[in-house]
This record gives C-alpha cells, structure tokens and sequence, in this order.
C-alpha cells in the first residue's frame, strides 16, 4: 500500500458553533493523505491509473467551503467521505487545522484528524 499526501489545503469558511464564526468565517487549513495502489500508474506513467490529486484538491477545497457544520469532527468526516468516493483511495487520512479558533490563550494552532477506511471495498469482498 502506497500513500500520497497533500499538506496545507488552505480554504475560507463559516464553520463554528459561535454566531461571529459562521458570520466573518475564519481559515482552515486540510491536510490528506490517502492509502493506494500506485504500481499500475508507475508502470504505465498514466493519470487515469493514479488519483488526480489536482481535481481531488479542488473537490475537497468545495466540500470546506460549503454548508457550514459546528464542530471540526464533522468537516473532518465530510472530507474523507469526498476522499473515499475516488476510485483507488482504499484508506483516508483527514487532518482539520483550525489555526483562528476563537480560544482565549496564545496557541499555535487545533487540529482534528481522522482515520478512515473505504467501508466499501469490504463489501463487496466476497
């Protein structure tokens, strides 16, 4: 099993369980890494046989930025459900950095991350 990464997806979003966040929207940030099989795409040197992780950025980027949720734990789960719906991407992991979040300390940075498998793929194993 192979993983391919992706770090610092930045997106603007209205997410929060306060009235100010879903009204200004502050800056998440994603990162992805995503379990699969790259020996076809190596041997054949084929897009179609890999993840387009230029279109994969731009759908999970989509999912961010639409229909604001409360908490992190469901953005997280919204992403790696995008993640999954890729043919190939058996397994999905989900960091949400939330570096505004509206904390009363000095912090660097809360982040949420999630590990999912392809639920799917087991399904239809006989």
């Amino acid at each position: 099993m192979d993983e391919l990464t992706i770090t610092g997806v930045e997106c603007f979003a209205h997410h929060g369980v306060f009235d100010h966040e879903r009204e200004d929207g502050q800056r998440f940030v994603i990162d992805l890494s995503l379990g699969l099989d790259t020996t076809r795409a190596a041997a054949t040197d084929d897009l179609r046989a890999t993840v387009d992780y230029g279109s994969l950025v731009t759908t999970v980027k989509d999912a961010v930025e639409r229909d604001p949720v409360d908490l992190i734990e469901t953005l997280a789960q919204r992403v790696a459900d995008v993640c999954l719906l890729v043919h190939g991407v058996e397994w999905v992991r989900v960091t949400v950095h939330k570096p505004d979040a509206p904390i009363p300390a000095t912090f660097t940075d809360v982040a949420l991350t999630i590990t999912r498998p392809d639920r799917s793929r087991r399904m239809r194993t006989p």
